[in-house]
């Protein structure tokens, strides 16, 4: 059974940071492309930041280039996103998702399976 649990997430003031975990079980990371999307009220799904399954490629979002960094810890099984230099926009459900990376204009992270979710929010 494939499963994927996020944490870490919280309320943190405008500047500061958090890290999300993802454990994921079921599958192995040398089939799949695993990474980080998130969903704000209102808002159309985005993703965050990818890691293909060789590990070799990392994709991210625009606007969260330099401030996050995606990473795996293969040996746990887990997934992480560390948050730097928060913005209220980044306000929003963190999910944790299991798919393949792909090529349009950009290269970009789409998922089959995906955890509960984990709640960020940034306060100005």
């Amino acid at each position: 059974e494939v499963q994927l649990v996020e944490s870490g997430g919280g309320l943190v003031q405008a500047g500061g940071s958090l890290r999300l975990s993802c454990t994921f079980s079921g599958f192995s990371f040398d089939d799949y492309a695993i990474g980080w999307f998130r969903q704000a009220p209102g808002k159309e799904r985005e993703g965050v930041a990818c890691v293909s399954s060789s590990g070799a490629n990392t994709d991210y979002l625009d606007s969260v280039k330099g401030r996050f960094t995606i990473s795996t810890d293969i040996a746990k099984n887990t997934v992480y996103l560390q948050m730097n230099s928060l913005k209220p926009e980044d306000t929003a459900v963190y999910y944790c998702g299991r798919g393949q990376r792909y090529r349009s204009h950009n290269y970009y992270c789409a998922y089959d399976f995906w955890g509960q979710g984990t709640q960020v929010t940034v306060s100005s």
